[in-house]
């Protein structure tokens, strides 16, 4: 479904895209021998506004809501780069949003992050959204959209991957298990097979820090006591 500044967003009919053979690979978060260095995406932003870093390596959270984690990565297609921009809430690991486009930049980080308010009903006031020192995070557009949002950025140190460790881990397993799948043609076939991992990922992934529950599961137990 094309969101309004041009990138894509998951549906349930990216679900069937993905042969159910390929879904049998898909295997636990973690470090994987043989695997190929991540490409980074992070281009330094220009003057002198940077967030404080409000995280500081203390990546748990004591609930959802409370500390989200943004980077972007980039594919390679047939046709060319594709780029990913993630939302990650630590919480419950959940990707709460995430957007797809041939250019890396602020409107991209915008639409993820847009993506992440929309899945949590607009109840994002003091989230604290972490990030690296790149560009479409210090733009003005994706500051703008922080502050209305009610969201407080967060960036680590300039060059440095363990200070965004937790997204940075998430993309580099998105990425590996992909390429274990096969190489794409096309950027409409990466789309369509990134959303379906992404979609399994969030609904079937299970993580022993959640009882050896999917992020989806994880959050529907905590809305049932919610309701108690």
């Amino acid at each position: 479904m094309p969101s309004p500044v041009g990138i894509s967003v998951p549906s349930p009919y990216h679900l069937r895209l993905i042969p159910a053979a390929g879904k049998s690979r898909f295997t636990r978060s973690g470090a994987r021998p043989g695997r190929k260095g991540r490409k980074r995406t992070t281009r330094q932003g220009k003057g002198r506004w940077r967030a404080p870093d409000l995280v500081k390596r203390d990546f748990p959270a004591a609930g959802i809501n409370r500390k989200w984690y943004g980077d972007g990565t980039e594919i390679s297609t047939g046709e060319g780069k594709l780029y990913l921009d993630s939302v990650l809430d630590m919480g419950s690991r959940r990707i709460l949003g995430h957007a797809l486009g041939e250019h890396h930049d602020a409107d991209l980080a915008y639409g993820a992050l847009a993506m992440a308010a929309a899945v949590r009903g607009g109840r994002t006031a003091g989230v604290i959204f972490h990030s690296d020192q790149g560009s479409e995070y210090t733009a003005a557009r994706f500051r703008s959209a922080c502050g209305r949002l009610g969201v407080r950025q967060s960036m680590g140190r300039p060059g440095s991957a363990l200070d965004n460790a937790v997204i940075e881990s998430w993309h580099s397993t998105l990425e590996w298990e992909l390429r274990s799948l096969r190489k794409f043609a096309t950027r409409a076939g990466a789309r369509a097979a990134i959303a379906a991992w992404i979609e399994d990922y969030n609904h079937e992934r299970r993580h022993s820090a959640l009882g050896m529950r999917s992020p989806v599961d994880y959050e529907r137990s905590l809305a049932g006591k919610d309701a108690a």
